[in-house]
């Protein structure tokens, strides 16, 4: 879509993007990188303050502008700015901007960027927690991982968190989805229109050096961000079932845990004599990840699709995992290393990845393969610009087509409107309790 003048784009994140502690974080700076490739002009706004880890935003060409939540001064900026598009990061964003972005740029393309569908992840942990409640014995979890389409729209279905994030994507002109599955769940069972969803994976440039070998490689991995609850459910499965497990056939073995914000119950698990490490932030990921011969990412909950795999494919490491942390990676490929059900599988997978350099080096091989076919930024980043133009271009008719939508936003953003102005109003009478 040419214009006199570039596009202009604002992006109001959750938080400021920290791209080496989530990957969330990760997939909005390569959906920035991608409206930069375009010439256009973007700003990016947060309610929220800045991370230790945050991205130097302006470096690369971002205005950076902090805002405030339910305060009209956000009205006096979206009007100057007069954008053409805004892009929700997360769908809370939406909720409590998305009528002052309808009321003062009606015409602006809406876009959420989801990461995963956080009602999903939320009534699989659920899921998880009723579990342990009635059976608290740590190795088999088969009953957690094949649930059908059906059943996972059963669990959400009374939710209140269910009901505010699948308002907010309809409410929306297009919704970015990271993972296949989610897709399929949100047409299928909760009946939005596909037209509204895009298909947005982790963006990624291929490597061009080879990955070091088996040889070079020692120590297992585990990598994620502390404050994300099923990577800190993830460390507490390895340190009271998994790595005993593989420790008992492997006793010389080291397992390393990275990852940003370790709180001091990660700390407190750190134990060189049983070969289990907690190592604080990782500098550099992809480093650690190259120099570790097996990654384990063993999730019994969550959604979207996995940063930390994607990376450990990027540095041709074998991972072992569960359904849940390869679930809308590989499509139809093989998994680059295995995906186990239940405990001892995992261990006994991981095991003997570790031991025989013939099926670690195919792993890898595999890893290559799995990237090349679904991850490509060539591939993604112009297919998203692709569609975001003809959403432009037909955007009367993708809203008239859109009736829950619209319905949607009529009464809901009502509601929300009077809310945000009886608080800003409460605010201003009280300023003290703010």
């Amino acid at each position: 879509m040419s214009h006199s003048v570039p596009t202009k784009v604002l992006v109001i994140g959750y938080v400021w993007p920290e791209p080496r502690s989530s990957a969330a974080s990760g997939h909005v700076m390569q959906i920035l990188e991608a409206f930069l490739e375009q010439g256009w002009d973007i700003t990016f706004s947060s309610p929220a303050g800045p991370g230790e880890h945050k991205a130097d935003l302006t470096a690369l060409g971002i205005r950076e502008v902090p805002i405030e939540l339910n305060n009209s001064s956000f009205d006096t900026f979206i009007s100057e700015l007069a954008p053409d598009i805004v892009l929700f990061d997360q769908f809370m964003m939406e909720e409590q901007f998305g009528w002052r972005v309808e009321k003062h740029c009606p015409d602006a393309l809406r876009i959420l960027e989801t990461s995963d569908l956080q009602s999903l992840r939320h009534a699989r942990h659920q899921r998880l927690k009723d579990r342990l409640k009635i059976n608290d014995e740590q190795t088999d979890f088969t009953e957690l991982f094949a649930p059908a389409l059906h059943e996972e729209f059963q669990l959400m279905a009374s939710t209140d968190l269910a009901k505010r994030e699948i308002a907010a994507l309809y409410r929306c002109d297009l919704n970015l989805m990271i993972s296949e599955v989610e897709i399929d769940l949100l047409v299928e069972e909760f009946g939005l229109p596909r037209q509204i969803l895009h298909w947005c994976p982790l963006m990624i440039d291929l490597p061009d050096t080879t990955a070091p070998g088996f040889e070079e490689r020692a120590h297992f991995l585990s990598i994620g961000n502390f404050r994300h609850a099923p990577n800190w459910d993830a460390v507490l499965w390895m340190k009271t079932t998994l790595w005993p497990l593989i420790r008992a056939r492997l006793p010389r073995a080291q397992l390393h845990i990275y990852g940003a914000y370790t709180p001091p119950k990660a700390t407190a698990l750190h134990n060189p004599a049983q070969g289990f490490h907690i190592m604080d932030w990782a500098e550099d990921a992809l480093e650690v990840m190259s120099a570790a011969r097996v990654c384990l990412a063993p999730l019994r909950f969550g959604a979207g699709i996995k940063g930390k795999l994607v990376d450990a494919m990027l540095c041709g490491t074998p991972s072992v995992t569960t359904p849940i942390g390869a679930e809308a990676m590989h499509g139809d490929a093989p998994w680059p290393g295995a995906v186990a059900l239940d405990a001892n599988t995992f261990a006994e997978q991981a095991v003997q990845l570790y031991e025989d350099p013939a099926r670690w080096q195919q792993a890898q091989i595999q890893a290559s393969a799995l990237l090349q076919q679904r991850y490509q930024r060539s591939v993604h980043g112009p297919r998203l610009i692709n569609r975001i133009d003809d959403c432009r271009q037909h955007l009367a008719q993708l809203r008239n087509d859109n009736f829950t939508g619209a319905m949607l936003r009529h009464h809901t953003l009502k509601s929300t409107q009077y809310m945000a102005q009886w608080i800003e109003a409460k605010n201003q009478l009280n300023p003290t309790e703010r």
